[in-house]
C-alpha cells in the first residue's frame, strides 16, 4: 500500500498574496531509499531559497517546497546506520528532492544531524540550512582554524546565515574579530548580543566605516548580496584577502585582480546534489553544532514562530521573508 502525506507547494509563479501561490495537496511518499530516513515533520523554517524556488516553473505541475526541517524518524532504509526510528533530528534537505513542507519527508541520513536536546523542534528548525552555509564558509572556504587571526566582515549579518556565522566565530575563532553590518540600531544591538565586536551600517558609507576599524582592509568578507558590489569590496578587503558569496553574484571578478583577492562560491547543496564522497560531512557538522547548542555556546536564530503548518501560514511566512526585513529566521510549527 502506497504511503501518502499532506504537502504544501506551488504550481505556478504567483504573488504570495494570491491564495493559489501556495496550496495544500495529498501526495504519495516515494519509496524509502537505502540511506533514507522517513521523518515525521514537526517544524520547518522558510529561507530566501524557498522564495526563489517558487518563482520557477513547478515540475510536473506541483513542487513541494521547504528545506529546513525538524522532526522524528519513523522508518529507516536498509543501509541506514546513523539513526533509528524514534530519534529526533534536524536537517536542511536538498534542492533536487521534494521539500520538507509536508507531514512525512524522506531525507538521506548522511545530511541529517541529531536535534539539539535543549531546543524545541521549532527552535531547531531555524538552524540547519543557515548553519551548514555559515560553517562551510568559515571552515571550508576560508579554512579558518582556532589559531586564525584577522578581521571578518559579514555583510547582511542580521539575516539567517550571518546571525549563525557571528556565533560560530565567537565560539570557535577566538582571535578573529567580526565586523557585522546592520541597518538599524535594533539590528546592531541584536547582532552585538550574538558576539559581533563591531557593527557598521551598510546603508551609509561602508568604506570609511570599515577602514576606520580595519585600516589595511579586512581579511575575509562574506556576502549574500554581491551584485554590483565588487568595486566596493576591492577597497575594503586587504591584498590577498578572500571573499565568499552565496548569491548568484557577478560574472566578472576582474576588479579584485589588482589586490589578488580570492573569490569563493558557497552552495550548501553541493554535497547532496553531487553525492560527494564526503557527503556525511554535513551530518558531522550538524552534530557538532548540536553539541555547541547544548553547551550553551550557540543559540537558535528563530525570531518569529507561526502555526500551524498549512498553506495559509506558509504564505504568511513567505511574505515575511520576501519583505527582506526579517531579523533572524521565520519558523512554522504544528
Amino acid at each position: 500500500m502506497t504511503l501518502r502525506t499532506t504537502a504544501i507547494g506551488y504550481m505556478e509563479n504567483l504573488p504570495v498574496t494570491n491564495p493559489e501561490s501556495l496550496v495544500e495537496r495529498t501526495v504519495d511518499v516515494p519509496p524509502l531509499g537505502s540511506h533514507d530516513l522517513l521523518v515525521e515533520i514537526a517544524a520547518v523554517s522558510v529561507n530566501p531559497v524557498d522564495v526563489k524556488q517558487r518563482a520557477q516553473v513547478a515540475p510536473d505541475g506541483f513542487r513541494v517546497l521547504g528545506f529546513d526541517g525538524a522532526g522524528t524518524v519513523r522508518a529507516a532504509g536498509q543501509a541506514v546506520t546513523l539513526f533509528s526510528p524514534g530519534d529526533e533530528v534536524y536537517y536542511a534537505g536538498t534542492i533536487d528532492r521534494p521539500g520538507t513542507d509536508q507531514r512525512l519527508h524522506l531525507v538521506d541520513e548522511r545530511i541529517v544531524g541529531r536535534k539539539p536536546a535543549s531546543l524545541s523542534f521549532a527552535e531547531a528548525a531555524a538552524l540547519p540550512l543557515t548553519t551548514i552555509t555559515a560553517w562551510e564558509v568559515l571552515f571550508e572556504q576560508f579554512r579558518l582554524t582556532p589559531d586564525s587571526r584577522g578581521t571578518l566582515l559579514i555583510i547582511g549579518a542580521t539575516g539567517g546565515v550571518g546571525s549563525v556565522m557571528v556565533q560560530l566565530a565567537e565560539a570557535l575563532l577566538p582571535d578573529v574579530s567580526v565586523i557585522a553590518t546592520a541597518s538599524t540600531p535594533e539590528r546592531a544591538d541584536w547582532i552585538r548580543s550574538l558576539g559581533a565586536e563591531h557593527t557598521v551600517n551598510h546603508r551609509h558609507d561602508l568604506t570609511s566605516q570599515v577602514l576606520a576599524i580595519a585600516p589595511g582592509g579586512v581579511d575575509w568578507l562574506f556576502t549574500g548580496h554581491s551584485e554590483g558590489q565588487l568595486p566596493l569590496y576591492a577597497t575594503i578587503v586587504r591584498p590577498f584577502g578572500e571573499i565568499t558569496a552565496i548569491d548568484d553574484g557577478p560574472r566578472d571578478v576582474s576588479p579584485l585582480k589588482p589586490r589578488s583577492i580570492t573569490w569563493h562560491w558557497e552552495f550548501m547543496f553541493t554535497r547532496p546534489v553531487q553525492q560527494t564522497p564526503d557527503m556525511s560531512g554535513q551530518h558531522d557538522l550538524l552534530n557538532r553544532v548540536a553539541d555547541l547548542v547544548d553547551e550553551g555556546r550557540l543559540h537558535t536564530t528563530a525570531t518569529q514562530t507561526l502555526s500551524p503548518i498549512s498553506a495559509a501560514t506558509m504564505r504568511q511566512a513567505h511574505e515575511l521573508v520576501e519583505s527582506g526585513r526579517t531579523l533572524g529566521k521565520v519558523v512554522v510549527e504544528g
